[in-house]
């Protein structure tokens, strides 16, 4: 196994392996777990592009009492043995597990229509400067990476009526709608800002698939004060986690 540190999520709830020198997850994964409000017991979720596994940690630390199924899918063999010794550490084995697969081969992939929530972090660009450490370059990048195409991969792993989250650059709107457009409604999208009377630079996106329901844009969240300290609502879902529904209330 890949030399490792041992990280925290969560204010110290959540125990996370990651590597010394390679991808390690940002507060973009934590932020995109509190997308979901709502798991039951029959759940079933799918993490596509897991890395060191921080949404789904989030997810099983969040709703452990009810245990519902999450299935976290990586490319990377040595991302997924840490995730599953994440999983092991913190007590989540019977309901979290991480499998090693690849998007575009059938054969290593979870049967389609298999899930109720797909949740992403997908690579944020094709077209950026390639990362020199190979884990980072396949995390950011991507191997033949197309939007597109991990898009339409979580949709086919969605059940009817089931629910879909994103996290990616706001640059990566257009291309986003277009994809889910005629296939999902009930669209929300939720800009990220570094800090205030900044454009934002990510978004989160869910929607919900088969569904005609309108698209709504919401005011979205503000992650840092200007002295760089994080917001009351970003300090809610990073540190308390809390959902990102409940971050934004007054």
């Amino acid at each position: 196994m890949t030399n490792f540190s041992e990280d925290y999520l969560l204010d110290k709830q959540v125990k996370i392996f990651q590597p010394t020198d390679g991808y390690r997850a940002s507060t973009d994964a934590v932020i995109l777990s509190s997308a979901i409000s709502d798991l039951k017991s029959d759940s079933s979720v799918l993490d596509v592009g897991s890395g060191t596994g921080a949404i789904s940690l989030c997810l099983a630390e969040r709703f452990k009492d009810i245990r519902p199924k999450i299935t976290g899918l990586e490319l990377q063999t040595e991302l997924v043995a840490l995730s599953n010794e994440s999983a092991k550490a913190n007590g989540f084995t019977e309901f979290l597990s991480f499998i090693n697969a690849d998007i575009s081969d059938k054969k290593t992939c979870p049967a389609p229509c298999s899930f109720s929530h797909v949740i992403t972090n997908p690579p944020y660009s094709e077209h950026d400067m390639p990362s020199p450490n190979t884990s980072k370059a396949f995390a950011h990048n991507g191997k033949s990476f197309r939007l597109s195409e991990w898009i339409a991969f979580c949709i086919k792993m969605l059940r009817p009526k089931g629910y879909f989250y994103m996290i990616n650059r706001a640059e990566a709107l257009p291309e986003i709608l277009s994809c889910l457009h005629g296939k999902m409604g009930e669209i929300n999208i939720i800009p990220l800002f570094s800090k205030s009377n900044q454009n934002a630079k990510r978004v989160i996106v869910s929607a919900r698939k088969d569904s005609k329901a309108a698209a709504t844009i919401h005011p979205g969240l503000t992650i840092h004060n200007p002295d760089g300290t994080y917001s009351q609502a970003a300090h809610k879902i990073l540190r308390l986690g809390l959902t990102l529904e409940d971050s934004l209330r007054d």
